[in-house]
């Protein structure tokens, strides 16, 4: 195989942020392989990663041109770029002019470029006036978010990949990087592999692929992890594994921590969280007597009624045991898509401002309205995710654009969603693929450009920052995100987005991070393209960035000292399981495919792990409702139904099931689709949905 051209790019799917070398060939056709000398992946990738050729050469479902209906009984027609977004900026004007600026929207997604979520956050809440821009990082991340903030005083990833290498004890809490983060798990068994001492502790309802390599399973009943971190920190404080110098200089509100943990025993506590007393007691030890402790957790914890208060009760283990700032120590969130932490940087959701400002404060929304020369920022924190459909169906939102996601199969209860988008007077839908379900119900259809067809910059989980180059041109009429938006904001009237190019757009937000803690304004194009990959903050000429924070135990919190924030309660809020609704419904990602499929999908080699989905349920439950294994079953719960084939498993915790995330409308029957089930019920702190728990009979 002759290659014209290599590109070095970074992988578009999980936060693990893998580099790749991206060839073309003289067919214009791209081939993949992993980059030997990039620091994350050492030249490994994943299933996912080492078919991504096969997405972006497969162009048959590709968007190539913009459609557009002139009324719902309508279907839509091809227009030109004039047409569709003079149109999109006419609606607009009206209904900001009418309705006022909360009567808009935008819901963007943690795979758009750093460069693409700030053009949208400072198209929203610099220039429409206001703050309705989310993310489907809301239903993944925003939980951990709020923890990092009150605990550390920002949004702030403490740790390192490098880390790793140098932990010996590791606690995976509601995760399964084996298959979600599967090669940072590759790294984690490597380690393990060549030090037997290592220790890995895995806290799932479900024997994942991670659980079965783990020293310890804590197969918990779904719901009660703060009951079991505060049970470990109990154990941690009575058998004098607390650091008490860390904890007296560098730590506030430490006696309410203790107060709380000291009021559940350990015999309630294992007999609250399905698991025995000694397991509690060998995790504790495991840990107090470790050299290097690290936390990595996902959705597990964060997809809850009461994701924030986990988040709390999991940094608290950190704090207690003084595990950060020092090598191989640290809590450290997996981040589920790969530019999910870019996105939090340029203030990417509807609470947030950018470069980790807080709407909250006046000073730093007139510093953020100064710098884009508008005269103010709104204090009123926008819609969330699921709070932006609610405003369709009710009336109180008249229009929504959507970019890079796919809320019709991704956010909880579907029926809601598809009434929402019915209500909505105007939907813009800025995608690549035609079998995205969203697009039903747009009236306008936007085509993007997508990976390796377009430039710009991600983060991955552990803050650092790549440069992604274009290698091939999209197809048809489709363009870069930020260069459909810098447009529309052009045709809105507004100053400010008159861009020659991406780098121009980069060097703005690297300008309005100096000063603060995720300074990178010593950091361009040419020292990424030229040097590689940094982690922030870069402050400096010639700085090489920063694998660790906290070092001089100095938080970003007043005090500087980080905060051990107490759980409001322990408890689980979700509903509870009845008559009616007897088991627990979790829902999650499998191995092999990636969100709502329309990019995985079209790789026949990555539908064969898991063709079609299955419910996970335990042998007992299926005895009781008569199930054997392969039986078609239906899964009811109050808001919809669902009719997959059963899979016997002891893997998963009698009382619970599990279905996969991923499949949406087949054949025009949803009757796959997960979000069928589930509800809208979210944390009253992150507003993040409660994927993980949904009684269902």
């Amino acid at each position: 195989m002759i290659l014209d051209k290599k590109v070095k790019t970074t992988c578009s799917y999980c936060g693990v942020g893998c580099g790749i070398v991206a060839g073309v060939d003289a067919q214009n056709k791209v081939h993949v392989e992993g980059d030997q000398d990039h620091p994350v992946n050492q030249g490994m990738l994943c299933s996912k990663g080492m078919n991504l050729h096969y997405v972006v050469n497969d162009t048959s479902d590709r968007i190539l041109y913009p459609e557009m209906r002139w009324s719902r009984s309508h279907p839509r027609e091809r227009v030109s770029w004039d047409e569709g977004l003079d149109r999109a900026a006419r609606v607009f004007k009206s209904l900001i002019q009418k309705y006022g600026p909360k009567s808009v929207g935008f819901y963007i997604s943690g795979q758009c470029l750093t460069e693409e979520y700030y053009i949208a956050n400072k198209l929203a809440k610099g220039f429409f006036g206001t703050n309705n821009i989310d993310t489907n990082s809301r239903l993944c991340m925003s939980s951990a978010v709020v923890a990092y903030k009150k605990t550390f005083g920002e949004d702030s990833v403490p740790i390192s990949y490098e880390d790793i290498e140098l932990a010996d004890t590791f606690l995976i809490a509601g995760a399964n990087p084996a298959w979600c983060h599967p090669i940072l798990f590759r790294r984690l068994e490597k380690h393990k592999e060549k030090n037997p001492n290592v220790k890995i502790i895995v806290v799932d309802p479900r024997k994942t692929d991670s659980a079965s390599f783990a020293d310890i399973h804590l197969q918990i009943i779904p719901g009660t992890d703060i009951i079991l971190y505060n049970a470990i920190g109990r154990k941690l404080i009575e058998n004098g594994f607390s650091d008490k110098e860390f904890i007296k200089n560098h730590t506030e509100n430490y006696l309410d921590y203790r107060n709380q943990v000291m009021a559940t025993s350990i015999k309630d506590a294992a007999k609250l969280c399905g698991i025995s007393v000694k397991e509690i007691a060998e995790t504790a030890k495991l840990i107090g007597e470790s050299k290097g402790f690290i936390s990595m957790w996902a959705m597990g914890l964060n997809q809850s009624a009461v994701g924030t208060d986990k988040n709390f009760s999991l940094l608290n283990l950190s704090l207690v045991t003084g595990s950060i700032g020092k090598p191989g120590n640290g809590p450290f969130s997996l981040t589920g898509q790969p530019n999910a932490m870019g996105g939090r940087e340029v203030g990417g959701m509807a609470n947030l401002l950018a470069v980790h400002k807080d709407l909250n404060n006046p000073v730093h929304r007139q510093e953020v309205a100064n710098f884009w020369g508008v005269n103010e920022i709104s204090p009123e924190p926008g819609y969330s995710a699921t709070e932006m459909f609610d405003a369709l169906e009710s009336g109180e939102m008249k229009a929504v654009w959507i970019i890079c996601t796919n809320p019709m199969v991704s956010l909880p209860n579907s029926k809601r969603i598809e009434r929402a988008m019915k209500n909505a007077k105007f939907v813009v839908v800025q995608d690549i693929s035609h079998k995205a379900d969203t697009l039903e119900y747009a009236d306008l259809v936007l085509p993007a450009a997508g990976w390796l067809e377009k430039e710009g910059t991600m983060t991955n989980s552990e803050r650092r920052i790549s440069y992604l180059t274009k290698g091939i041109n999209p197809p048809g009429e489709a363009r870069p995100d930020v260069e459909i938006l810098c447009d529309f904001a052009r045709r809105m009237g507004f100053r400010g987005f008159n861009f020659n190019n991406t780098e121009e757009i980069y060097e703005e937000y690297c300008a309005m991070t100096k000063g603060t803690n995720i300074d990178i304004s010593f950091l361009n194009y040419d020292r990424l393209k030229s040097e590689g990959t940094f982690q922030w903050p870069v402050p400096e000429y010639r700085h090489q960035g920063t694998p660790r924070l906290f070092a001089n135990n100095k938080f970003y919190t007043p005090s500087q000292k980080a905060v051990f924030n107490i759980p409001a309660q322990i408890e689980n809020t979700s509903e509870k399981t009845s008559k009616e609704y007897p088991l627990i419904l979790t829902t999650g990602r499998i191995r092999d495919q990636w969100h709502t499929m329309t990019k995985t999908q079209k790789v026949s080699r990555l539908r064969t792990h898991y063709p079609s989905p299955v419910l996970e349920i335990n042998p007992i439950d299926a005895y009781i409702d008569k199930v054997k294994d392969g039986d078609v079953v239906e899964v009811k719960s109050k808001n919809g139904i669902v009719r997959v084939k059963a899979k016997l498993s002891k893997n998963i915790r009698e009382g619970v099931v599990f279905l996969p995330m991923h499949w949406g409308k087949q054949l025009q029957s949803d009757l796959n689709r997960a979000n069928n089930l589930t509800n809208t019920v979210v944390d009253p702190q992150s507003k993040e949905p409660d994927f993980k728990f949904t009684t269902v009979s």
